[in-house]
């Protein structure tokens, strides 16, 4: 399956295959970025599996560093999947998705039924 774009309660938004490459470096973030503004995305939902390890410890940088590139092009970010496991190794990262979850910005969600169900709520 392909990376595809859906309608979702009045959002374009670029789902990603989970079995899709996994985002290691700049490279790849930025051409995800090309890929959703290519498709006039406004949203694209990440599964988990596409995310490099790297990403939840919040010391390495690369979390602040995608959601800044997200942020630098104007684009949502929903990381959709179970980090429960990255949630009790880190004190920083609960805050993160805390935070993060009261915005509009960048959501972290269990599923798409979530996903639809905050995008729902405006």
């Amino acid at each position: 399956m392909a990376d595809t774009i859906a309608e979702r309660h009045g959002i374009r938004v670029l789902l990603c295959d989970p079995d899709g490459a996994r985002m290691r470096s700049d490279r790849d973030v930025v051409d995800l970025i090309a890929r959703a503004l290519e498709q006039r995305a406004e949203l694209v939902a990440v599964p988990v599996a596409r995310l490099d390890e790297r990403f939840f410890p919040l010391s390495t940088g690369v979390a602040g560093d995608v959601m800044q590139k997200f942020v630098n092009y104007r684009l949502r970010l929903a990381i959709v999947g179970d980090i429960a496991a990255h949630l009790g190794a880190s004190t920083a990262l609960p805050a993160l998705v805390r935070e993060s979850n009261r915005g509009r910005q960048l959501w972290f969600v269990a599923d798409l039924a979530e996903l639809d169900a905050r995008l729902a709520a405006g």
